[in-house]
């Protein structure tokens, strides 16, 4: 194995947080030429992949070079990143996690990611390459009920090089942007077989889920429609006040079935699940935002200011303030 030749970082911001993930260093992955000149103009449907307000966004494939996002932001898919040319690092929720070269990592960007760190491994440009999954194409993927929990837990899961290297990447780019419905459909089709490959071993997390997984039984269509549905209305009402039982309503579900349905693909009550979101969405809000913390607080589904205080400083270990006054006072220095 080629030994790495490390060059200073290209992007640069606060040093590394605790609690990055080490990877082995793999050798620098090339990026062939023909995909090289197609990341030069991107069309303009590939402009408008993040909309905050809906809870799944919609499919699509980007390569470019990456950028220190300033803020946080979060969008409704499963994301797929594939590095070239660097490393760099993501803070997830208050997380360091460090993004290998050479390996596909996938998340949820539904909770709150920035990018803050780029490290080039050569005297290339770096290149990203994301491919974007609809959270709930994603869900109705059959036979990867593990890592369909895992994902909705607030994982990241590194997967293997032998099951996905830069020329599947560069045969996935090239079909998405031929434009082809058959193609491309082709593509979703060899995720999903991807992920089934991918669970045939044991996953590698860079980040570990919320709940602890365990074996989880197979389950119909139906069933995953109807978790679907109610992580959509979730996640597009989390703003208003919201009952277990307005939720498992869209279902058409006897309730009581409904939040139990949820509880087993979650691995967590649907009430933790509402709160841990709102969280998420009020820590973001505090750090890429000036709106003042009662409305931060409204935003995020909170209708007691001192119980929305008691949540954030159990999960977060401080008050709403005085983690916004950190992240003020980092950006000062």
């Amino acid at each position: 194995m080629a030994p790495v030749k490390l060059v200073p970082p290209v992007h640069r911001t606060n040093p590394a947080a605790k609690g990055s993930k080490a990877v082995p260093a793999l050798p620098p992955v090339t990026l062939p030429t023909r995909m090289a000149r197609m990341t030069d103009a991107a069309p303009s449907t590939e402009r408008h992949f993040y909309n905050t307000t809906r809870a799944f966004g919609r499919f699509g494939i980007r390569l470019f070079e990456p950028q220190i996002m300033p803020l946080p932001h979060w969008h409704g898919h499963i994301e797929g990143n594939f590095l070239i040319n660097a490393t760099m690092l993501y803070s997830v929720d208050g997380d360091a996690v460090l993004i290998p070269e050479g390996r596909m990592v996938l998340f949820w960007a539904g909770v709150p990611h920035q990018l803050t760190e780029v490290t080039a491994t050569n005297t290339d440009i770096p290149r990203l390459c994301n491919v974007y999954m609809p959270v709930d194409a994603f869900l109705f993927m059959p036979h990867i009920a593990q890592l369909q929990v895992a994902m909705l837990s607030g994982a990241m899961v590194l997967l293997p090089t032998a099951l996905c290297d830069i020329s599947m990447i560069e045969r996935w780019y090239s079909d998405y942007r031929s434009g082809d419905f058959e193609r491309t459909e082709v593509v979703k089709m060899e995720l999903n077989t991807l992920f089934r490959r991918a669970l045939l071993g044991d996953l590698t997390f860079l980040r570990q889920p919320m709940a602890v997984m365990g074996q989880e039984r197979a389950m119909s269509s139906a069933q995953i429609r109807h978790v679907v549905e109610m992580v959509r209305y979730i996640m597009e009402h989390l703003g208003a006040p919201m009952r277990n039982a307005d939720v498992a309503a869209v279902t058409g579900l006897h309730q009581n079935y409904a939040l139990s349905l949820f509880t087993r693909v979650m691995r967590l009550p649907m009430k933790q699940f509402v709160i841990r979101l709102r969280l998420l969405r009020a820590r973001a809000l505090l750090t890429e935002s000036s709106m003042p913390i009662t409305s931060v607080a409204e935003a995020s589904g909170f209708t007691s200011i001192s119980q929305f205080y008691q949540q954030f400083k159990a999960s977060y270990g401080l008050p709403p303030n005085h983690l916004r006054g950190s992240y003020i006072n980092k950006a000062l220095r």
